[in-house]
């Protein structure tokens, strides 16, 4: 008989989000607080019942020694037992927490981070996290989708048939943002494929309307056991499983597309093995849609069909709404919203939403397993998470 796994005996209990916009009139560090609140009324608990702290530091006031998770706990004026500082955000945040919490370093985790109070200031100029000041990328004005297209060229070199398939994949995201009334794009739409093809280019091959925005805005999550989560007035949702991949340092070596294009692989069937289910056994998938390449990738690399075939998939299995596999049911990165560090816990929180049944006109019927993926072949690095309803 298989061992239970330990994170099936951990649940996130509590989700929160800032509203998200173009620009925010507030910083960072405030929004961060407000997403942090509303995740913690969510779940039903007070901050001083928090342990554990995973969040990126916005600063002022903190240390220079990013992320400073330990910072959080003078400003929350709680004293904490664990602080999670390799990933501070999304998937490996989540993971991190729910193995503190299965080893009794700590109880209930605290996650949280985005950004506002920026985007003016950088009016006419890329997103400070689009363009880290690495050797290769700064000084020569490469920026992060530049990095996907290295990859996504090579694919399309050996795949051409792909390209009509990934103009399908935005257009449909982008429509399912537009139906999302809290999506910065809400109401945006609707977009064919031939719409797509037609719009600016932004880095060959992507044109505007195939990548993902910069705004602003905060997310935050609660993590506990589920022994605490069923005192709690939340629904809590319970993680089935994870992983994660990490090629090299994101946006420092150029990627390789014989390195990258099938990364996630290892780490999926690491997730379904821990959850006890397979690809097709889910429900929804909320992906990392940087851009329209990176998720036909992601349907490869997660086992969906084989390399080559995730335009193919895509068009004949559905990924709206009502489709096969409902992908990015909020609008994700290219709709509803990015926000910088505090992208992919958004990610979660719609995967949340999703199990507990209250996303609307969004619904997936029956919505009761889920998979949530962060980062991608350009930033040669991924991570996956299973999450499922209680029983």
């Amino acid at each position: 008989m298989t061992a239970r796994h330990p994170f099936h005996d951990i649940a996130v209990v509590g989700v929160g989000m800032t509203q998200q916009a173009r620009s925010l009139e507030m910083n960072s560090l405030t929004a961060s607080v407000q997403a942090a609140r509303s995740a913690l009324a969510d779940a039903g608990i007070d901050k001083t019942e928090v342990d554990g702290i995973c969040a990126r530091w916005p600063g002022p006031g903190g240390t220079v020694f990013q992320p400073g998770s330990a910072d959080w706990a003078g400003l929350l004026g709680i004293p904490v037992r664990w602080i999670g500082d390799t990933y501070p955000q999304g998937v490996p945040a989540v993971l991190d927490a729910a193995a503190a919490i299965a080893t009794g370093q700590c109880h209930t985790v605290l996650i949280t981070g985005g950004q506002a109070g920026v985007m003016n200031a950088e009016a006419g100029r890329v997103a400070s996290y689009t363009r880290p000041a690495n050797e290769f990328v700064e000084p020569f004005g490469s920026f992060t989708t530049a990095q996907f297209a290295l990859v996504a060229q090579r694919y399309l070199h050996t795949y051409p048939q792909a390209r009509e398939a990934m103009a399908h994949v935005a257009a449909t995201i982008r429509n399912t943002g537009a139906g999302n009334p809290n999506a910065v794009m809400a109401g945006r739409g609707p977009y064919t494929a031939e719409d797509v093809l037609a719009a600016p280019k932004v880095v060959d091959p992507f044109t505007r309307l195939e990548v993902c925005l910069a705004n602003e805005g905060a997310a935050a999550l609660v993590v506990t056991s589920m022994e605490r989560a069923r005192d709690l007035p939340s629904t809590p949702v319970r993680i089935l499983g994870g992983g994660s991949e990490w090629m090299r340092q994101q946006y420092v070596d150029p990627p390789r597309y014989d390195d990258v294009w099938m990364i996630g692989a290892d780490a999926s069937r690491r997730a379904y093995a821990t959850a006890g289910l397979s690809p097709h056994d889910l429900d929804f998938v909320q992906l990392y849609d940087v851009n329209s390449a990176e998720v036909l990738r992601q349907y490869e690399a997660l086992g969906f069909c084989k390399q080559g075939d995730g335009g193919a998939f895509a068009l004949d299995t559905g990924i709206g709404i009502d489709g096969g596999l409902p992908t990015c049911t909020d609008g994700g990165v290219m709709s509803f919203s990015h926000i910088g560090w505090g992208a992919p816990t958004l990610k979660i929180i719609e995967a949340v939403r999703q199990i507990r049944g209250v996303s609307g006109n969004r619904q997936v019927e029956g919505a009761r397993t889920g998979l949530v993926a962060g980062a991608g072949s350009g930033a040669q690095y991924y991570n996956v998470l299973v999450l499922g309803a209680e029983n």
